[in-house]
């Protein structure tokens, strides 16, 4: 027992002992005598065992709390199948302090990552500027949305080719050109039409026209009259038929 108790205080007084750990009474010394004849005091050994196993019953506490507070925060993380074993040792609990501090280290160099209540804002606010009544509509309104903005995206695309336009001009300068294109088709077809009718004057024009309306009804009803009398459908076959009448 005493070699067993010497061993211990050579242990205590290893200067790889915590300097807490070690400490000698204040009170009277009882010594006991080692086998070369030098004191030693131990005294002070049932003291530091038993903080000792209170510490180590400590780290017990500490791995389980660390397990929870690890489960909360990293709960991907698969459980260890000896949690249950019962010596735990300082590496344990290193391992687990480590994969929270690895999942914080992550999180801060993700902090772009949105937060919960900024993604309930976002979704709130396009539920506003969409109209959108319950959650359960969010979806079909987003696939609405896409769907509106490809066909968009597509007719300005082949909008800005087809007026030769560059491809960052606005949606402005788009519709600008095509009501400039549309302004010199209107003033074309006009020129176009008092060429056909060979007047400048649109009251000629009107006359003209009104014209038209007193002659082709009766003209169409006489070609009418004609298809069904020579048991005709063309009118290119009218002439040829009534040639071979005289």
């Amino acid at each position: 027992v005493l070699k067993v108790l010497s061993h211990i205080d050579s242990i205590l007084r290893s200067p790889r002992a915590p300097p807490l750990i070690y400490r000698r009474s204040k009170g009277p010394v009882q010594n006991y005598t080692k086998e070369n004849g030098q004191e030693c005091g131990f005294e002070h050994l049932p003291l530091t065992i038993e903080m000792w196993a209170d510490q180590l019953m400590a780290l017990k506490d500490l791995h389980r709390s660390l397990r929870k507070l690890s489960l909360e925060l990293v709960p991907w993380h698969a459980a260890d199948p000896q949690d249950d074993r019962e010596s735990i040792r300082v590496e344990d609990l290193q391992f687990v302090v480590d994969a929270i501090l690895e999942e914080i280290e992550n999180k801060e160099k993700n902090s772009q990552t949105p937060s919960l209540p900024t993604l309930c804002a976002i979704v709130s606010h396009f539920q506003k500027l969409f109209d959108v009544n319950s959650l359960s509509g969010v979806y079909p309104r987003m696939n609405e949305v896409y769907t509106k903005l490809g066909e968009m995206t597509n007719a300005m695309r082949n909008l800005h080719e087809l007026l030769e336009l560059d491809s960052s001009a606005p949606p402005t300068v788009v519709v600008d050109t095509v009501g400039k294109l549309c302004d010199i088709i209107n003033e074309n077809v006009t020129e176009q039409v008092q060429q056909l009718l060979g007047t400048q004057d649109i009251h000629s024009i009107i006359k003209k026209l009104e014209e038209h309306e007193c002659f082709f009804p009766p003209f169409q009803a006489l070609i009418q009259d004609l298809l069904c009398l020579l048991e005709i459908n063309n009118l290119d076959d009218i002439l040829p038929t009534v040639r071979r009448l005289k």
